[in-house]
């Protein structure tokens, strides 16, 4: 049986980058192959780790099972806010680009998911189709918006960038030019369940339905301006023609 060694290959692979796409041939082989998913866990098991894994996301992951975590952090796990030693507004800044990156994503993954399925009523034969990729639905955060909205509460703007590059480190953001993007770690060690009921009732969902009420507005006045540029363009073309 070769399938203990391709489990501690596939364990060995993951400790060693962190995170891997799902789409990594030992992975894919893994999420088909419940033998295989239990002999990483199990191999993980015996260093204290668990395999992350769900849908919403890209990649795959490690974490500390939570039963040991008193053991190697001490008393003072047990009080922390994370284990990754990131300063408080820095977790806070996390908790905000999770709002405003994943839970929008998750409802646009769920919106197609649900179009594909009543789609597929109509197909008979049509094969099981794939739960939209974070890279396709996952939003992107403007740093400037970012700054004039929660610059005051997060330490300003050299605190800010301090914090977004320790995000960036630990993998739970990308940077790409003035835009923060999702990380291959952001929807997958913040516990969904657990979190977006949290902020979806609490004062931050006020914040985003702002957030959300000022891209609409956003997306509106550029349609406006597209269809006056259009027109416009009609209007001189139709002038050159009479000239």
């Amino acid at each position: 049986m070769n399938t203990p060694d391709e489990a501690a290959l596939l364990a060995a692979e993951l400790l060693a980058r962190r995170w891997l796409p799902r789409q990594h041939p030992k992975v894919k082989r893994a999420l088909v192959d419940a033998d295989l998913w239990q002999a990483v866990q199990d191999r993980l098991a015996q260093v204290g780790l668990r395999l992350v894994d769900n849908i919403h996301a890209d990649n795959v992951t490690t974490a500390m099972v939570r039963t040991v975590e008193h053991a190697v952090f001490g008393e003072a796990a047990l009080n922390s806010h994370n284990n990754i030693d990131l300063p408080r507004d820095a977790v806070s800044l996390l908790v905000v680009l999770w709002s405003l990156i994943v839970l929008p994503k998750r409802e646009r993954q769920a919106a197609r998911d649900a179009s594909a399925e009543g789609d597929l009523q109509d197909e008979m034969f049509s094969a099981e189709r794939p739960m939209p990729r974070a890279e396709s639905v996952s939003p992107m955060v403007s740093y400037k918006a970012l700054l004039a909205d929660f610059g005051v509460q997060l330490g300003k703007k050299t605190r800010l960038d301090g914090n977004l590059r320790r995000l960036e480190n630990h993998g739970f953001i990308v940077r790409k030019g003035e835009d923060i993007g999702e990380g291959p770690l952001l929807d997958l060690l913040l516990d969904y369940d657990v979190l977006a009921p949290r902020i979806l009732d609490g004062t931050l969902s006020e914040v985003l339905a702002r957030t959300r009420a000022q891209k609409d507005a956003k997306a509106a006045d550029d349609k406006v301006i597209e269809a006056s540029d259009a027109a416009t363009t009609a209007e001189e073309k139709h002038t050159g023609e009479d000239n």
